[in-house]
């Protein structure tokens, strides 16, 4: 049996701790949930989904299964990052919420590879697009991806066999 670990491109809590502090960096001073962090997340490297700049990450075959794991990712993230500084978490009446740290904007400043350019500009936009979003409207925006994603998931079934 093989123990090898296959890399995570993308996708381990070094490059989704880096997306968080990115969000929070671009949105300070404001704080969001681990709900909305995880949301924001997967926006992030699709906003070209949501009429914004070019997505950042590659297509994937299934956009849901891609948003279904990553709420452990983002939690695993943000403790890596608090670890650091670079995020702060406070406990509010509305619940746990997540903020840029004190090191965040020095960090955030240092990065320079055109990867990590990219994802700052993002982040920027994302936030100035939907960061001020009220939680209800907020949903509404994830509500045009989940009716999408039970599109994908009825094409999947039947192409397994299954009724839709």
């Amino acid at each position: 049996m093989s123990l090898e670990r296959k890399p995570l491109t993308f996708n381990g809590p070094l490059e989704a701790g880096i997306r968080a502090v990115s969000i929070l960096g671009a949105a300070y001073p404001s704080t969001y949930d681990l709900q909305r962090l995880v949301a924001l997340d997967y926006l992030l490297v699709h906003t070209g989904d949501i009429d914004g700049p070019a997505n950042l990450h590659p297509p994937t075959p299934t956009y849901s299964a891609e948003l279904l794991v990553r709420r452990k990712l983002v939690e695993q993230s943000l403790l890596l990052m608090m670890t650091r500084d670079l995020v702060t978490r406070e406990v509010t009446p509305d619940g746990i919420k997540y903020g840029a740290g004190d090191n965040a904007a020095t960090f955030l400043s240092a990065v320079s590879s055109s990867y990590l350019v990219a994802l700052k500009g993002r982040a920027a936009w994302l936030v100035e697009a939907l960061g001020g979003l009220s939680d209800e409207q907020f949903k509404g925006v994830m509500r045009r991806f989940f009716d999408k994603w039970v599109v994908e998931f009825q094409q999947i079934e039947m192409s397994l066999g299954g009724e839709a």
